[in-house]
């Protein structure tokens, strides 16, 4: 499976996100398996989506090239990550979510002295961007030509369809109830559901 899959057309980026899973990504030292993504589409056909209301500076990047890195701050605090997919000019990303630390295991928990194990360094995108040592400046770069910080890597062998589950998207206001979080099923790495909850005034 090479990168020429990630621009699949962007109606097709529910299998697009299920098929990034089992891939690596490397960056500052550390190398993580994904487990856990979550897809979103573009104008008009996605309320959870940064492109849901057309082209803006901030989700730019969002409308191509594929293999490209979307960046975003959230809460005032963290940062997430996300990999571009679909046809240039459609947009539509895919929200990494959660991994399995398979190398740089002393530099991972140097950034994440509070993890309670090692399942628990990557679990969840902001905590995935702090091991990966990653920040704002990574958004627009790419991750499948080498010129980028970070490098995505396609499995040995791809994760089988017995071996993925599909849920509800997370902290997302709109559209929650999609089905289009997915994740390996069983994996210690997957981060804990939490539907989202409207903050009051």
């Amino acid at each position: 499976m090479g990168y020429a899959w990630l621009a699949a057309p962007a109606s097709e980026i529910a299998e697009t996100a299920a098929g990034l899973l089992g891939w690596e990504i490397t960056a500052g030292g550390v190398r993580i398996r994904l487990t856990e993504v979550e897809a979103y589409s573009g104008l008009g056909e996605d309320p959870a989506s940064h492109a849901h209301r057309g082209l803006t500076r901030r989700n730019a990047v969002m409308f191509g090239p594929a293999g490209h890195l979307y960046a975003y701050f959230v809460y005032g605090v963290h940062w997430c990550l996300n990999v571009v997919c679909g046809e240039e000019g459609r947009a539509a990303a895919v929200l990494l979510r959660a991994g399995e630390v398979i190398d740089g295991l002393d530099a991972a928990r140097a950034r994440r002295p509070a993890a309670r194990n090692d399942a628990d360094l990557a679990r969840g995108p902001a905590k995935l961007m702090t091991v990966l040592g990653l920040d704002g400046t990574v958004n627009g770069t790419s991750a499948v030509d080498g010129t980028g910080p970070a490098l995505i890597t396609p499995p040995s062998r791809p994760a089988g369809t017995e071996e993925i589950t599909a849920g509800p998207r997370v902290g997302v206001a709109s559209a929650h109830d999609v089905p289009w979080r997915f994740w390996l099923s069983g994996d210690a790495t997957v981060s804990t559901y939490r539907r989202h909850t409207r903050r009051r005034p």
